[in-house]
């Protein structure tokens, strides 16, 4: 009798495993199924994919070129608005993950590996890429949010990886948005999205003219500070409470000597003599997270 009863329930599961295989079968043959084929380069959506990547700059309609399974569900994760999604076709079996969380209107398109590779700037792309809608804030919406967090004046930053840092650790720490000045490498490049972690979806981001945010922000009473290599308040004593921009200029000639003169105060990251300065990125994240504390 025991006998029979194990029989009877190997039979079962052996049945339902089947079933749920079919079902996976079906329901990966219909995610397939919303993937339109595209063999030409001169495709309107692959050339505008190729032009923003290239420029790093957003698209004429406003969208952001981005890349990789983990960038793209943490633009879902951010709740932004796509355009169009791309699979190269050598990444069409891992197409069943990211398929179901992108909503059905979305466009979903299936390039051949060289036509994908062509479009994307990674050396070695994992077979995703999108087109994406960032919101767009001007320099009023930052300045508004001033008292939940400091600012982050960024002028002058040319390495993604930097930028990519810095809005990273702006998220964390609770910057309240991040300006983006002159000479300032564009957020929606491609090495500074990957950098970020996907906090560039999430953070209150906008290029601005320095000398007019400067103005805006001295007649709202906003506090100006900078980061200084070797002279300045050691940031132990700085006083980031309150509402406060935080100044970061380029990683070798820092601030430009017109913007220090107009500061109210100069922070120094106390260090070993023997380095010369501190990365960009790290040391508006050490600032950051000062000010995080003392809030």
């Amino acid at each position: 009798m025991a006998r029979i009863i194990r029989r009877g329930v190997h039979v079962l599961k052996t049945m339902l495993n089947k079933q749920r295989s079919e079902t996976r079968t079906l329901e990966q043959s219909a995610e397939a199924g919303r993937l339109r084929r595209i063999e030409g380069r001169h495709n309107a959506l692959v050339k505008e994919l190729r032009h923003a990547f290239g420029r790093g700059e957003l698209t004429p309609s406003g969208e952001c070129a981005i890349e990789g399974f983990r960038v793209i569900e943490e633009a879902v994760r951010s709740g932004v608005k796509f355009r169009a999604v791309f699979f190269s076709e050598s990444a069409q079996p891992r197409a069943a993950r990211l398929l179901p969380q992108i909503g059905a209107h979305v466009e979903t398109l299936l390039l051949p590996d060289k036509l994908f590779s062509g479009a994307v700037p990674s050396e070695s792309p994992q077979g995703v890429a999108a087109l994406v809608n960032i919101k767009k804030y001007s320099l009023e919406d930052a300045l508004s949010r001033a008292s939940s967090g400091p600012l982050l004046m960024i002028t002058g930053i040319q390495d993604p990886g930097n930028l990519g840092t810095i809005l990273r650790s702006a998220e964390a720490f609770g910057a309240s948005g991040v300006l983006l000045g002159e000479g300032t490498v564009s957020p929606y490049n491609s090495k500074v999205v990957r950098g970020s972690a996907g906090s560039v979806f999430r953070v209150m981001l906008t290029k601005v003219d320095t000398a007019k945010a400067i103005q805006q922000m001295r007649s709202q009473g906003i506090r100006l500070v900078a980061t200084s290599s070797h002279k300045g308040v050691s940031l132990p004593e700085a006083n980031l409470n309150g509402e406060v921009a935080i100044f970061v200029g380029n990683e070798g000639a820092g601030l430009d000597k017109k913007l220090l003169a107009q500061m109210d105060e100069l922070i120094m990251i106390p260090h070993s003599p023997k380095v010369e300065s501190l990365n960009a990125g790290v040391a508006a994240s050490i600032i950051l997270y000062e000010a995080a504390r003392q809030r």
